[in-house]
C-alpha cells in the first residue's frame, strides 16, 4: 500500500490552514504558531501563497540579524521560494522533497493550485511508520497463513 498525501491530510488533527498575512509582525506570527502548536505558518495574501515562516526563519533571519519581533513583518523574514506538493503524491515523494530541499514543512495544493493543507516532517514520518507497520502485519499474516496451510 502506498500512502498518499490526501489520506495523511485527512488524518491530521488540525484541519484548518494556519496562516498569516505578509504584513503580519513576527511577534504576532509567533503568537499564532504558539496558539496552534505548530512550527511554521503559511504567509498568504487571500488565497495566494506568498511564503512560509518557521521557527528556523525567526532564528536565522530575525534574532541573528538583530531584527525586532514587534516591528519586523513577515515579508522581511519569511521563506519566499516555497516548495509544494500535490494531493496525489506519495509520502515517500514528500520525504524526498523535504530531504533534498532541507525543509520541514510542505504546503499541499489541489489541482487548482490552491493551498489545502500543510504536512510537517512529523506527519510524514508518522505516515511512513504506519505504512511500514501495515507491511509487516501483512507479511506476518501471509507467513503464518502459509505455514499453517
Amino acid at each position: 500500500m502506498v500512502t498518499k498525501v490526501e489520506s495523511v491530510l485527512e488524518g491530521k488533527n488540525l484541519k484548518e490552514i494556519v496562516a498569516v498575512r505578509p504584513e503580519t509582525s513576527v511577534i504576532d506570527a509567533l503568537g499564532v504558531m504558539e496558539k496552534y502548536g505548530v512550527g511554521a505558518v503559511l504567509v498568504m495574501d487571500g488565497e495566494d501563497l506568498r511564503g512560509i515562516f518557521s521557527e528556523r526563519d525567526y532564528a536565522r533571519k530575525g534574532i541573528i540579524k538583530g531584527r525586532k519581533a514587534k516591528s519586523t513583518q513577515m515579508i522581511e523574514v519569511m521563506t519566499h521560494n516555497v516548495f509544494t506538493v500535490e494531493l496525489n503524491k506519495s509520502i515517500k515523494e514528500c520525504m524526498e522533497i523535504m530531504d533534498t530541499k532541507g525543509i520541514r514543512h510542505l504546503p499541499v495544493i489541489n489541482e487548482n493550485e490552491k493551498v489545502v493543507g500543510v504536512l510537517s516532517i512529523r506527519d510524514i514520518v508518522n505516515a511512513l511508520i504506519m505504512e511500514q507497520r501495515q507491511h509487516i502485519n501483512f507479511l506476518e499474516n501471509y507467513i503464518s497463513g502459509s505455514i499453517a496451510g
